[in-house]
């Protein structure tokens, strides 16, 4: 079996997609981007599939390592998205090729579902208790809230009250059987994140995801020890080596994002890492149907696995398109009682519409993270 074609597709509301197909007329898909970065990571997913055409695509490792290793200057957030992308393309044939599941690959299933969770408020976080709720009747028994909009340098009293005002609403809108995330983004310092988390403390979030700047990780122990809250983090770490800095930290959650931290095989390796610390692993994934797919093959095979994140009406799709979209059977992806049901379909176990893929690319996208300032115009963390 040979690789004989790769190709990428931007299909909104700010996704890629890539297409690699055999000479066997095997295809797989994978899901390569950095949010905002989308034409530069297709890019340097062409410059890498001369590394791939010709060669036969179930050797992962061996190409995981050559895309990853064979220039000179390494890492980064563009190249791990672009070998994020293709790497789950590559499990997605080999399990179609040998008509099993990813997740049998990866040593087999160790649950038979996955909890997953929502969004609610939106960056700048409003209406909190009425959304929350509303994810509750949907179905889910988890939802995720941002902290905070934007931010002062150093909180006022009554940006404190405000944001715990905010968890206290939602709280009180579902009780004490739903768990409750809080996101602060990286958009606080390290003096505002403990006070942030010991005014929350009180209503109990499940933990508190990205509390500073992944620059500002030398801050973590402190931040950690500063309250009871879980801490949780790595959406903005591309490799098992980056996420040791945050777990000798103590951080509970491991948070890698399938797109961007290397792919499944790299995941992999992290969720292992984390689980030698006693941390669990809760992916990043406020992307596509293929993202999401990798994530789920690898939570059901991953012992240490706490909750996945999901996009289903995510505020950053704004009615252009949703996940669903670009399947061509949705029920994979139903979760009823908040959990998606385990999958044996080979490869991902999902069928994109191509169709709609190539329709959407036509028209492409171009979408950007918001510019924030403080109110003297200065830069603001988004």
């Amino acid at each position: 079996m040979k690789i004989t074609r790769i190709e990428t597709f931007a299909v909104p509301p700010r996704w890629v997609f890539c297409r690699v197909e055999t000479d066997d007329g095997l295809v797989g898909w994978g899901e390569p981007v950095v949010e905002g970065r989308a034409a530069t990571v297709r890019t340097a997913v062409e410059e890498l599939s001369g590394l791939l055409i010709g060669e036969d695509p179930r050797r992962i490792e061996h190409h995981w390592q050559r895309l990853t290793k064979a220039g000179f200057y390494r890492g980064g957030p563009v190249l791990s998205s672009a070998v994020a992308g293709l790497d789950q393309a590559l499990w997605d044939i080999l399990g179609q090729s040998l008509g099993v599941p990813v997740h049998a690959l990866l040593g087999g299933a160790v649950r038979d579902r996955v909890r997953v969770y929502g969004w609610i408020g939106g960056d700048e976080p409003r209406e909190v208790a009425e959304a929350a709720r509303g994810q509750v009747e949907a179905g889910l028994t988890a939802i995720k809230m941002n902290a905070t909009g934007r931010w002062d340098r150093l909180a006022t009293p009554a940006g404190l009250r405000e944001v715990a005002g905010r968890v206290e609403q939602v709280r009180t809108a579902v009780g004490d059987d739903i768990d409750v995330a809080v996101d602060f983004h990286g958009r606080v310092g390290p003096a505002d994140a403990r006070r942030l988390l010991q005014a929350i403390e009180p209503f109990t979030p499940v933990f508190v995801e990205e509390p500073v700047l992944p620059e500002l990780a030398m801050h973590l122990p402190e931040i950690v020890r500063s309250s009871v809250v879980p801490i949780a983090t790595g959406e903005r770490l591309f490799d098992r080596a980056s996420f040791r800095t945050v777990l000798d930290a103590g951080v509970a959650v491991a948070q890698p994002d399938l797109s961007h931290a290397g792919g499944i095989s790299e995941v992999r390796r992290i969720a292992a890492l984390a689980e030698t610390y006693g941390a669990l692993l809760a992916p990043h994934c406020p992307l596509g149907p293929v993202a999401l797919a990798s994530s789920l093959q690898v939570a059901f095979a991953t012992p240490n696995f706490l909750l996945q994140e999901q996009s289903i009406g995510i505020h950053y799709n704004d009615g252009s398109a949703e996940l669903l979209d670009y399947v061509v059977d949705r029920k994979p992806f139903a979760f009823p009682g908040g959990s998606i049901e385990r999958w044996e379909a080979p490869g991902l176990g999902i069928e994109v519409d191509e169709a709609a893929v190539r329709a959407a690319d036509a028209h492409g996208h171009d979408w950007k993270g918001p510019v924030w300032e403080h109110p003297d115009g200065s830069f603001a963390e988004w």
